[in-house]
């Protein structure tokens, strides 16, 4: 563990010190891109955050290969090798659409060709477990095709919401940090190296999304943009491609009694293959949101709109703070609830807490249609748009002009008069500017 927590600070570190001189060099270089409509930015932001984090990533598999334990994963593997050069790929693809705005379909050849390399290399699905059945052996081509489908769809999926500050990083982590952790209780509780690739690529993914997040979050200072989205997803996408292809649960029954008792306690690593990720199922339940809609109105499903999860919170009234909470709250919750399922599923302790978080996440989604006011005794302890409002009205003798003069100025403070007994005017009772 104490190898995984120096990878993880080490790539965060990378990241975090590198973010600064990247967004200057964004600035310089012109990534800037115009706001456009589907933007909730106010002022144009620098993209190109994907270089600090690609960086990160190579100085957290650098470190990771001189490390004594964390050696044996590149010795007796090549995934490591496999991801970096996807990573590469994506990545230039990313910082090109970043700069020149290439198009869509020439992203989504770039996403596939990325798989395809990583699935020269050995980075692929080589059976899956099927509850009730077990083991299904994939031929070469099923392999090849569902690892270069789940790639782009993890993608897309992390792109997709990509939208706000903060929010694919935030959620990203917390995705990794659950897979990190089922990774890891596979590895070393059942002695599985198999999965140990994938403990290392979820360890070097936390580190790049913490390292990116406080230069990240609102307002944001600068965007990973397409060259960071994209490579999150990939590195996500690997973890799960390794863990779930190439852990048999042949080798697990052999710990759990049986091959249905271990075909069930690999849940939350098939999901994703059906979701396609269980850990990142809020991005992907708004990517077939998004096609679904794109497509129902005659728009291409690369059309861009203000159609996604993010900007329908932001539209019921949450704020931008608010709005990424609520997204990371659901993340966690499904994340770490496959994770507690997987480790002990016939726990009812585990569903009922689900339960009830998903009813407080409810009342969360929910909250701008309430309107509660705090009583007068608690006014002076809480927001200003908790207290009452009080509309106090003028007196009757008080006497407002119907018009201001044309002569005074847009803000010129006019005098209101309070006649009195004896006709004459006090000057000066209230005061109003005239627009």
């Amino acid at each position: 563990m104490r190898e995984y927590l120096l990878t993880l600070c080490i790539t965060a570190a990378v990241t975090y010190l590198l973010t600064g001189p990247v967004r200057k060099f964004a600035i310089v270089a012109g990534a800037m891109p115009e706001i456009r409509a589907r933007d909730v930015h106010r002022e144009p932001t620098p993209r190109l955050g994907g270089i600090a984090m690609f960086f990160g990533l190579c100085a957290g598999l650098l470190v990771a290969d001189h490390l004594t334990n964390l050696s044996e994963v590149f010795e007796k593997s090549n995934e490591p090798r496999a991801l970096l050069s996807g990573a590469a790929l994506i990545w230039l693809i990313g910082v090109l659409d970043d700069k020149f705005e290439i198009d869509a379909l020439i992203k989504l050849g770039g996403q596939m060709i990325a798989a395809g390399v990583m699935v020269m290399q050995g980075l692929t699905i080589l059976w899956l477990p099927v509850p009730g059945v077990g083991t299904v052996a994939l031929t070469q081509w099923q392999g090849t095709l569902l690892t270069v489908a789940l790639v782009v769809i993890t993608i897309n999926a992390v792109n997709f919401v990509d939208g706000l500050d903060g929010l694919a990083a935030g959620m990203v982590c917390i995705a990794s940090a659950a897979f990190f952790m089922y990774a890891y209780r596979i590895w070393y509780s059942y002695g599985i190296e198999a999965a140990a690739p994938a403990t290392l690529f979820a360890a070097v993914l936390m580190g790049m999304c913490v390292g990116f997040l406080p230069h990240n979050m609102h307002p944001a200072r600068i965007f990973m943009g397409d060259s960071g989205s994209m490579l999150i997803g990939l590195v996500l996408a690997a973890g799960a491609i390794s863990v779930t292809g190439q852990v048999d649960p042949d080798v697990m029954k052999l710990f759990s009694g049986s091959e249905r008792n271990a075909v069930h306690q690999m849940v939350p690593v098939y999901i994703p293959l059906l979701m396609p990720l269980t850990i990142i199922a809020i991005p992907a339940a708004d990517l077939i949101l998004a096609i679904v809609r794109r497509t129902w109105r005659g728009q291409s499903p690369f059309a861009a709109d203000r159609g996604h999860l993010h900007h329908r919170l932001l539209e019921i009234g949450h704020s931008h703070s608010r709005a990424v909470l609520i997204m990371y709250f659901w993340s966690a919750l499904i994340a770490f609830g496959a994770l507690g399922y997987s480790v002990n599923s016939a726990s009812m302790w585990i569903v009922l807490s689900v339960a009830l978080l998903s009813a407080i996440g409810l009342v969360l989604l929910l909250l701008p249609r309430f309107t509660p006011r705090a009583p007068l005794w608690a006014e002076h302890f809480v927001p200003p748009r908790y207290r009452r409002r009080k509309v106090v009205l003028p007196p009757a003798s008080e006497e407002v002009p119907a018009e201001a003069p044309a002569e005074e100025d847009e803000r010129t403070p006019v005098a209101v008069g309070v006649s009195g007994a004896n006709g004459a005017t006090a000057v000066g009772a209230r005061s109003r500017f005239t627009r």
